[in-house]
């Protein structure tokens, strides 16, 4: 979906830009487009996750882009999976991918087949999504879900008069949270127990103090501590839920510029 042009720039250059999200079909295909772009003095650069800002400004710097988007250094920074750059003057693509790159490298021309190597891997994803009463566990194989379970718990909202009638209803509320997240850990065990080496990712899902909970009761999930890449937002949990959630989590994100 595209968003609101602006402009960026330096001197009397500026740059309008917009940004899309690409499904990995048709990312596969924009990939196979810019390769068709004969323009040897054209750059591509792909800068994993984690650079410090300096050695992002330097590797842009190295390439001699002009005009540089005010913002370029910002959002290779804020990307939670890194970026790759395709820098020309037939095409001027950031793209933010869905999975982390692993390897700082820069290329002369349009080069994409390490990107296109990250996108059309099928890897093996766990998705845990959770709001307080309701549950999605799944696991997928590329975009293929290969195993899910959805569920719900009774947790009572909150009490809003005061007194020891709210303390009390309080104590049974919390103690609610605690048997639904203790079950919902036994249904995560049982769902990756038998993936937990060949899991190449966990995406958590929802309310950011609900999955610090869940994290807190199920120690479980301390296996795959640094295979996190994003926690995403996601609505009432249904079967449904997972299935969009897959879409999401395959689509990467590109920001084009082009000259005013």
């Amino acid at each position: 979906m595209d968003v609101p042009r602006y402009c960026e720039g330096l001197g009397e250059v500026a740059l309008a830009s917009k940004r899309f999200a690409l499904r990995r079909p048709k990312m596969v295909n924009f990939l196979s487009n810019i390769e068709q772009f004969n323009e040897p003095s054209a750059f591509s650069i792909y800068l994993p996750r984690g650079l410090p800002s300096p050695e992002i400004e330097y590797s842009l710097s190295s390439i001699r882009i002009h005009p540089l988007p005010t913002n370029l250094s910002q959002l290779i920074i804020s990307s939670q999976n890194g970026a790759a750059l395709y820098w020309g003057n037939k095409g001027k693509y950031l793209v933010l991918p869905p999975f982390p790159l692993k390897d700082q490298q820069i290329f002369t021309g349009y080069t994409t087949h390490p990107l296109r190597e990250l996108v059309t891997c099928d890897y093996v994803i766990g998705l845990l999504l959770l709001h307080l009463g309701s549950y999605a566990i799944g696991i997928c194989r590329g975009e293929e879900l290969i195993s899910s379970k959805v569920g719900t718990g009774l947790i009572h909202g909150r009490h809003k008069k005061g007194g020891s009638s709210q303390q009390r209803f309080q104590r049974r509320r919390e103690h609610q949270i605690r048997e639904f997240l203790d079950r919902v850990c036994l249904h995560i065990q049982e769902h990756f127990a038998n993936h937990t080496d060949n899991i190449d990712y966990i995406v958590y899902g929802g309310p950011h103090q609900t999955l610090l909970q869940l994290r807190k009761r199920c120690p479980f999930l301390q296996v795959f501590y640094n295979r996190v890449i994003a926690t995403i937002n996601v609505p009432t949990l249904r079967q449904r839920t997972l299935e969009t959630s897959i879409t999401r989590i395959w689509s990467t994100s590109i920001i084009e510029w082009q000259d005013e």
